[in-house]
């Protein structure tokens, strides 16, 4: 039998499930009226609040409970319920959830979801609205770890990592529900959610709870870093701008500019990997060249580079100096000053260090949420936060040694920064720089700026890749000291 928890306002869903055979009680969150005395009516706030969700799992008198956590309305294919009670059941998953539908004003788009891996512990994992688990292994879990009684937005983050942490979460790759969907904003308008300032406070919960489920699976790392190794090459010049571009005669000259109008104490070049463009582009970085005696324009022989392998190129290249900072094709750094505030800062003893951003449109106006710095990176947490989140932000810019002792980046054209930034935090502290020293320039020509839902499902399943990869060698980093 099942206990299915929701929110009052799916009348519809209640009236359907009331006298489903296989539902054992009803748990109603919120204060819309309804008419079934068979339904608990619990007057309490969010199922992302500790309290309200615990006061659900005092009321479990059934095998398995079913949280639909969402007011958008959901409505179950026919043998929904069948399905999840089947599959939990011969899987011994801790936890099943499915694919579902979304509603729209105009018709019904398939949303798969992602498989759950070790490496999916950013809270924005999306299960889609069935979260069907086992009243045992919840019981379980929560025996052993407890839940934090004091959360007010990541209840359901903290009961799915510790879930996780014992059992399997396991994907149904199947449409069992329909949700009507509310949120039509594109990926590029999505994606910047979690550096809301606003909403620094419920960062902040979350990352507490993923550092705790960190701890738990052994892979927390302290904040403890080895020494940079000393300079063993000499590099003909102090410090690289590396551009990789592929078709961007919009933004390439503004880009380029702004890399060689930078006063440093220095010397310093610009390196802009052109990656076969098709669109003028080429032509534009030819003329300039011709007019800067230190800005170099290489084309690859190879035609299979993404944005990884494109950076590969300019580490390798004879131009490359002692520092490389990146410049994206289509942004502009803040101020002449840029590339010495990053390099000061790596000649502190860094590895890497990252800047902080303005978000401006196509004609530098700012556009929200305006400066992105996130400091939800700070030298106690930030490696293990990072686990967290998508990304650490940018200008970024490395020891060139670095990144050559760890193989240069992954030749993938989304996810390549994160996974070097990663790798780079296992070991060394990484520095940071709050005030804005970049424009990120937001417009319709991103790559990220419209993605299908599979292009973004690939994006999310590569960064879940990375976080797994990285976390395995943590875990193996602390099991051997511990031996």
């Amino acid at each position: 039998m099942v206990t299915v928890c929701l929110y009052a306002s799916q009348q519809t869903l209640i009236a359907n499930l009331v006298n489903h055979p296989l539902v054992h009680t009803i748990l109603c969150i919120g204060h819309t009226p309804h008419t079934y005395s068979s339904v608990v009516q619990l007057e309490s706030g969010s199922l992302c609040t500790s309290q309200t969700l615990l006061r659900c799992i005092e009321h479990i008198r059934s095998e398995f409970l079913l949280i639909i956590p969402t007011e958008s309305p959901v409505t179950l294919a026919p043998n929904a319920i069948e399905r999840l009670i089947a599959v939990i059941s011969d899987t011994c998953a801790g936890m099943v959830y499915a694919d579902y539908y979304d509603i729209t004003h105009t018709t019904q788009i398939p949303h798969p979801c992602l498989d759950y891996t070790l490496g999916s512990v950013r809270d924005s994992f999306d299960f889609g609205p069935l979260l069907f688990f086992r009243t045992d292994a919840l019981t379980n879990c929560l025996r052993t770890y407890g839940l934090n009684q004091q959360l007010t937005s990541g209840a359901l983050y903290d009961l799915r990592l510790k879930i996780a942490t014992k059992y399997e979460l396991f994907h149904l790759s199947e449409f069992l529900s329909s949700h009507v969907k509310h949120d039509y904003r594109t990926t590029g308008e999505r994606q910047f959610d979690y550096v809301d300032p606003t909403r620094r406070d419920v960062q902040y919960e979350f990352e507490c709870i993923c550092t705790e489920h960190l701890k738990r699976i052994g892979a927390y790392l302290e904040p403890q870093f080895l020494k940079v190794p000393h300079e063993e090459k000499q590099h003909p010049i102090r410090a690289t701008i590396v551009i990789p571009v592929r078709n961007r005669k919009e933004t390439i000259r503004d880009a380029v500019e702004s890399a060689l109008s930078q006063h440093a104490q220095f010397s310093f070049n610009c390196i802009v990997v052109d990656n076969h463009s098709t669109d003028g582009t080429t032509d534009i970085l030819r003329t300039l060249s011709s007019q800067y005696m230190n800005l170099h324009h290489i084309i690859p022989h190879r035609t299979d580079l993404g944005i990884g392998g494109c950076w590969n190129e300019a580490l390798l290249s004879p131009y490359c100096g002692t520092y490389v900072i990146q410049l994206d094709s289509d942004d502009l750094y803040a101020s002449p000053s840029t590339l010495q505030l990053l390099v000061d800062e790596l000649e502190k003893g860094y590895a890497m260090v990252v800047g902080s951003y303005s978000l401006v449109n196509k004609n530098l106006e700012p556009i929200p949420p305006g400066v992105v710095d996130h400091r939800e990176w700070t030298p106690e947490n930030g490696r293990n936060n990072a686990l967290r989140i998508n990304g650490l932000g940018a200008p970024r810019a490395f020891r060139t040694s670095v990144l050559k002792n760890i193989g240069g980046f992954p030749n993938v054209s989304y996810g390549e920064d994160y996974a070097v930034a990663l790798r780079i935090s296992r070991y060394y502290q990484i520095g940071r720089i709050f005030t804005p020293l970049y424009l990120c320039r937001r417009w319709e020509g991103n790559t990220d700026a419209s993605l299908s839902l599979e292009q973004e499902n690939k994006h999310n399943a590569y960064k879940d890749q990375i976080r797994t990869i990285e976390i395995k060698a943590r875990q193996r980093i602390n099991a051997m000291k511990n031996a």
